[in-house]
């Protein structure tokens, strides 16, 4: 598995994100296929995480994903893309007109790892600002936030009281020291504004 996509990977990949919107809208040509033929095969076929996230005027739009990897990054972001701005229940559909105004961001996941702790305190210790992306799942609740979430929740306990409440359990869920947390890290590309 590459560790770190290129620079030129990610503009190709948000190129990919934006053109997959572009075709729900009738905006098809054969970009989509160029646009492969344009990634190196092996960064294109791996299995990876990945998140596509849509920010209109400084605030999120959409945001679809795949933590575990089950998709082709080429798959995966052309699929979350399409997702984040038809299919994200928390927003209407994004029109042609918001696009305009759309700023995307994809990001690439490693592969998410348990992360052992014995209490509440030890959980906040293990945790890392700003590179852990964060998982939690308790019975049949779940949710996740992206490294990128700690922008705007900057304290630990805060973060993770609205990880729970997200995930439909207790806010203070976490300090119970029964949930299966798992941490993650993103390569993560965005548009220019």
């Amino acid at each position: 598995m590459t560790d770190k996509l290129s620079k030129k990977d990610g503009t190709l990949l948000l190129k990919l994100a934006r053109e997959s919107i572009l075709c729900e809208f009738g905006q098809e040509d054969d970009t989509l296929g160029s646009l492969k033929s344009k990634v190196p095969t092996l960064v294109l076929e791996e299995i990876r995480g990945t998140f596509v996230s849509l920010h209109k005027k400084g605030n999120l739009r959409g945001c679809i994903g795949n933590i575990e990897p089950v998709k082709t990054v080429f798959e995966g972001v052309r699929d979350n893309a399409r997702h984040a701005a038809f299919n994200d229940s928390r927003f209407s559909p994004l029109s042609y007109e918001e696009l305009k105004e759309t700023i995307i961001e994809v990001s690439i996941l490693t592969r998410p790892q348990k992360l052992d702790y014995t209490d509440a305190q030890d959980l906040i210790a293990k945790l890392r600002p700003d590179v852990d992306g964060v998982m939690i799942k308790k019975r049949y609740h779940g949710a996740t936030f992206l490294p990128q979430v700690w922008k705007q929740l900057k304290e630990p306990r805060t973060f993770l009281t609205h990880l729970c409440i997200k995930a439909g359990l207790s806010s203070d869920e976490w300090k119970s020291g029964d949930l299966s947390v798992l941490t993650y890290q993103v390569q993560l590309f965005k548009e220019q504004a």
